[in-house]
């Protein structure tokens, strides 16, 4: 999954960057990452064709791993049995993601609606996160399409650290950026079930150490099956979960 390149925190701290400036960015940046999400979900495709590995298969439970440029992109794949699209979409959303990511996430809050499917997301981090997360903050995107299939698409990736910081009302040294890129493709099935592809991409600009990475990478990926729990508590809307 590729990011679009951002200067050096050494050139600048933030910046101060205009709604349509913003809008033109992300928009860019989340289509790039829509596109890869259907392709990395395109099962019409040979195993090892597209360059996937496949880590492990169990259950109905798919990971596997593809490489891009010095690092790794990850992926499951679920059968969620019983778990209707219409359900699964309740719990595919930034925040959810978040709170799964590490659970001591102290505050999420959503900053600006740049569109009906294009949002931008403040996630902050407490004393007792992973050492990834530790006090830090972090400013997303969310953006959520609808195929003609009624196949849906949601693409969740931080912003570089100089746009986050300009979009924060005061200057803040615990923001950091580029965490990471990831997304769903939830596709209906007959039974009233659906399949889930999850892709994620931590550090995509590349500035931890490997090892770091691919084993927070390989966390990650499984957030789904505490996912798939929430959906079945939250049958019947987002406003119910939100509500819990």
């Amino acid at each position: 999954m590729s990011t679009p390149s951002s200067p050096s925190p050494a050139c600048i701290n933030s910046w101060s960057i205009s709604e349509d400036s913003l809008r033109r960015y992300v928009s860019y940046a989340s289509e790039s990452c829509i596109q890869e999400l259907l392709s990395a979900s395109d099962s019409s495709r040979e195993i090892g064709d597209d360059g996937w590995k496949v880590l492990a298969f169990e259950n109905g439970v798919e990971i596997s791993k593809r490489r891009s440029g010095a690092l790794h992109v990850f992926r499951s794949r679920w059968l969620l049995q019983s778990v209707s699209l219409q359900q699964f979409i309740t719990v595919a959303n930034a925040i959810d993601a978040a709170k799964q990511w590490d659970p001591d996430l102290v505050e999420a809050k959503y900053i600006k609606d740049l569109g009906e499917n294009l949002s931008i997301i403040h996630l902050k981090f407490g004393d007792a996160s992973k050492p990834l997360f530790k006090k830090r903050e972090f400013v997303v995107y969310e953006r959520r399409e609808t195929m003609d299939d009624g196949t849906l698409v949601v693409a969740v990736a931080s912003l570089p650290k100089e746009i986050a910081a300009g979009l924060l009302p005061k200057k803040n040294n615990s923001i950091r950026g580029l965490l990471l890129q990831s997304g769903w493709v939830v596709e209906k099935l007959q039974d009233d079930s659906c399949i889930v592809t999850y892709v994620v991409q931590l550090d995509p600009a590349g500035w931890l150490p490997r090892f770091f990475v691919n084993r927070h990478n390989t966390k990650l990926v499984m957030i789904i099956e505490n996912l798939k729990k929430l959906a079945q508590d939250c049958p019947t809307s987002k406003a119910i979960c939100e509500d819990n």
